[in-house]
């Protein structure tokens, strides 16, 4: 129903450049992409701290 394409990132590419400004966006990119991998690799790999939870209980 919604389609997202070039435009559409495009333009929200450059209202992202005029609220944040040019030296911001890196540092967001960069951000985006740590936290993109921590949730692939929690995805690929999940820790088993909810077992660590109920051994504390015991």
């Amino acid at each position: 129903m919604f389609g997202f394409g070039w435009l559409e990132a495009g333009i929200i590419g450059i209202v992202a450049l005029v609220v944040f400004g040019p030296k911001k966006i890196p540092e967001m990119g960069r951000a985006l992409g740590k936290t993109l991998t921590g949730f692939k690799d929690e995805i690929n790999n999940p820790t088993s701290e909810k077992d660590n939870t109920e051994e504390d209980k015991s």
